[in-house]
């Protein structure tokens, strides 16, 4: 209980400590006395979070109730399998995101701001991953919203604000819709404690179960917000390009993967055998792979590279998406393991765009060319994690999308149970079409390319370790994917 309780609230309050004790913005001759505290406090803020994370999961124990919104609505706390693998990867994620923006944000404004804000989401999403039911989810899932714009909007720029308030609405706009799905749900159901098979009493579904599809149907919309899926993705490609590159590594890693465990959380409470066969299912299946599809293509013509990265996300999201919606064990299986498996991919990558940032201050596809002459270390991270998303193995991402294909082909769905597969190997192509060119053209820029003699010019290793670290995790999860379905299975 302790642990899971100081997980959640220690970042939180440290987040708050940072933001009242270094109040004032970091600028001229106080930058440079006030930043080596600040760091000291932030990184010490992290490891102790990190900590109490990892007792959290190995002492898990059962549930406990923290107080009482009202008198039958309980604040809730419980780990299960699902939830330690999302916090997990959340631990991982942020500590090496973290300490990577010790170097990357070095010369930036208002830091302190960016730290307090970042520990806060570290507690938020601890409390996400651990809630015990619908409420308690529901309450840091709005906190998370909340906490994390700030990291949108960091740098201030006209387009940041922007992008923040976009953010803003369409995670409100995805939250409400879910709401209006939890009255209905929590007046039909026996209890909201996430309970696998399903909470809905027999009474409510023989007499209304075709307006409780149409519930079901309006939650997943509503979450699938976070998540970026179609038709309500389009904050994630405005986000990314303007938010600091670790705040985009966590947003994409971990922060929509909310999203994620949210629908996972509203199949869980409505039952799969509910769903399983129904149009809802189908018009669920649908929209993932509209959203795999279009994301792609949409990343394949985009000339930015972290916007090109956005819109990957919203694309491979939506793989783990489709995974949940077959209703399939393997299925299922696939899911949870590119959770994993994207979540490195992608906060590599987005930390290797950081890095080419602050070394060069490129920003478009075509003018990486030659860059792995200046930083093959960074570029050959940024290989390795684009193959496990292309799905080559022994990558995760390759035995990720091969448990989803088995899946879909195993669901014995008319049509979309074929057609899935497909679309995502064509994904998969588009996915290597708008990737490996990076990395040839970085390596082999031509024989007209005007920089053949600069000097090689690795990031600093406060970024090159954790980028390592998380290019390491993307092949282990693929190498050793059974050690994470032993897990699940406890």
């Amino acid at each position: 209980m302790y642990c899971i309780l100081l997980s959640i609230f220690f970042p939180i309050f440290a987040g708050l400590f940072l933001l009242i004790r270094f109040r004032t913005p970091l600028s001229g001759e106080r930058k440079g006395k006030e930043r080596k505290p600040l760091l000291l406090f932030a990184g010490t803020f992290l490891i102790i979070t990190a900590l109490f994370t990892m007792a959290a999961l190995l002492t898990a124990g059962e549930g406990f109730t923290l107080f009482y919104l009202t008198g039958t609505l309980p604040i809730y706390f419980k780990i299960d399998a699902v939830g330690s693998l999302f916090s997990l990867l959340a631990v991982i994620v942020l500590v090496c995101a973290g300490f990577f923006s010790f170097a990357y944000m070095k010369h930036e404004e208002r830091e302190s701001r960016y730290y307090g804000f970042y520990l806060i989401v570290f507690g938020v999403l601890n409390a996400l991953c651990f809630a015990g039911n619908l409420i308690t989810f529901y309450l840091f899932f709005e906190l998370l919203t909340l906490s994390s714009m700030p990291l949108v909007l960091h740098t201030g720029s006209k387009e940041a604000v922007m992008a923040g308030l976009k953010y803003l609405f369409y995670s409100l706009c995805g939250a409400y819709a879910a709401l209006f799905g939890v009255y209905f749900l929590y007046r039909n159901s026996e209890t909201l404690t996430f309970t696998a098979g399903g909470v809905l009493k027999a009474s409510a579904v023989a007499e209304h179960g075709g307006f409780l599809l149409v519930v079901a149907f309006i939650m997943v919309l509503g979450f699938g917000v976070k998540a970026g899926m179609f038709p309500m993705h389009a904050w994630l490609p405005t986000a990314h390009p303007v938010a600091p590159a670790p705040a985009s590594a966590v947003l994409s890693a971990m922060i929509v993967k909310a999203g994620v465990l949210a629908l996972i959380r509203v199949t869980n409470l409505f039952g799969a055998d509910f769903l399983r066969g129904t149009w809802m299912q189908t018009a669920w299946i649908c929209l993932t792979l509209i959203t795999v599809f279009m994301g792609s293509l949409l990343a394949f013509r985009e000339p930015l590279l972290k916007k090109r990265l956005a819109y990957s996300t919203v694309s491979q999201l939506s793989y783990i998406l489709f995974g949940l919606a077959v209703m399939q064990e393997d299925a299922f299986r696939g899911s949870l393991l590119h959770v994993l498996a994207h979540g490195f991919v992608k906060a590599v990558l987005f930390l290797c765009a950081g890095a080419f940032i602050y070394c060069t201050g490129k920003t478009r596809v075509d003018e990486l060319r030659g860059i792995g002459r200046r930083m093959p270390l960074t570029l050959w991270c940024f290989t390795i994690a684009s193959l496990g998303l292309i799905g080559i193995p022994p990558t995760g991402g390759f035995v990720s999308k091969w448990y989803l294909a088995l899946g879909s082909l195993k669901s014995g769905i008319p049509v979309l149970g074929v057609l899935g597969p497909i679309v995502l190997l064509v994904s998969a192509l588009l996915t290597a079409g708008y990737l490996l060119p990076i990395t040839v053209h970085g390596f082999f820029p031509g024989a007209d390319y005007e920089g053949e003699h600069q000097k090689k010019q690795e990031p600093s290793k406060w970024m090159t370790i954790p980028i390592v670290i998380m290019t390491i995790l993307s092949v282990l999860v693929g190498l050793f994917p059974n050690a994470v379905f032993l897990y699940m299975m406890q």
